[in-house]
């Protein structure tokens, strides 16, 4: 097409097979959007367009992607507020007749497959590496392995009983966010041959980080699980015996850690066992 549409805050640049959509920076764009910069959608990747009217005086076009065909929208599961949304270019009303034009003419390019699900992602991740803090610890995936270290204020004793933790691409067959916008957000990552319905609450869990007030924000921790859901799925599975290795805690962290298994001790949390095996454990890392 090669026409520039411009909007409040977005810009979508038309292509002969996709758009690319462009974020302003700015204190009015609001921050996911600003953290993805852009993004280009394959009209491959695209199940419907639609033109409608906005409030405020204002003409909203909004693309609807396929299932599976992006990571991010795949992973919010709907729970996205509006603002958040990257498939929505909102126009001044006066141009609606515009809006319905570049609609129909998404339509009409649209591939033959768009009311199917996509077999693969056709849009791209936000690439790693790519760090947040939770509320219990700080996530970080390196493109090969994602690694949650606890925080000593916030991570519960089951998940300092458990270390530090790290779990290559291999281990894992997907990933779960519920947003910080609502009660018991956190990440947590689907690991192979576990049972779901048997999973500890999230803040109980070594395999999840929990969110809170001003934790896991939506701009930090949704491109994250993003990005750890598109190399998942693009991961061949690992051949049979093949292990997760453990993480090795930051040496300067390890006499903090030490100290916080002797209250969990003190506390009775901990058994003498527990408590001289893990510390033999830390100190043997040293």
């Amino acid at each position: 097409m090669g026409d520039v549409l411009a909007g409040f805050h977005t810009v979508w640049e038309f292509g002969t097979d996709s758009v690319l959509i462009r974020f302003e920076r700015g204190i009015r764009t609001p921050k996911l959007l600003q953290a993805l910069g852009e993004r280009r959608v394959p009209f491959e990747a695209l199940a419907a367009v639609e033109a409608a009217p906005g409030r405020h005086g204002t003409v909203v076009l909004r693309a609807v992607p396929r299932p599976g065909a992006d990571p991010l929208i795949d992973v919010a599961d709907g729970q996205l507020k509006e603002g958040n949304d990257p498939y929505r270019l909102v126009l001044p009303a006066e141009r609606e007749l515009l809006a319905e034009y570049y609609a129909e003419r998404i339509r009409d390019a649209l591939g033959p497959r768009a009311q199917e699900p996509a077999e693969r992602h056709l849009v791209t991740a936000p690439a790693p590496p790519l760090t947040f803090k939770a509320y219990d610890g700080k996530a970080s995936f390196d493109g090969r392995a994602v690694s949650f270290r606890w925080f000593w204020t916030g991570a519960s004793s089951a998940k300092w009983k458990a270390g530090d933790q790290q779990f290559p691409l291999d281990e894992l067959t997907g990933v779960e966010w519920r947003s910080p916008d609502a009660a018991a957000g956190h990440l947590r990552l689907v690991l192979r041959g576990t049972d779901g319905d048997r999973r500890p609450e999230p803040d109980q869990d070594p395999a999840a980080v929990a969110f809170g007030m001003g934790y896991g924000l939506v701009h930090e921790s949704l491109p994250f699980a993003a990005a750890v859901l598109a190399a998942v799925r693009a991961k061949v599975p690992a051949a049979p015996g093949r292990h997760r290795v453990p993480a090795r805690p930051d040496p300067g962290g390890i006499a903090e850690r030490i100290r916080h298994l002797g209250e969990l001790h003190r506390a009775g949390l901990l058994t003498d066992i527990e408590f001289s095996t893990k510390k033999a454990q830390l100190l043997a890392e040293l």
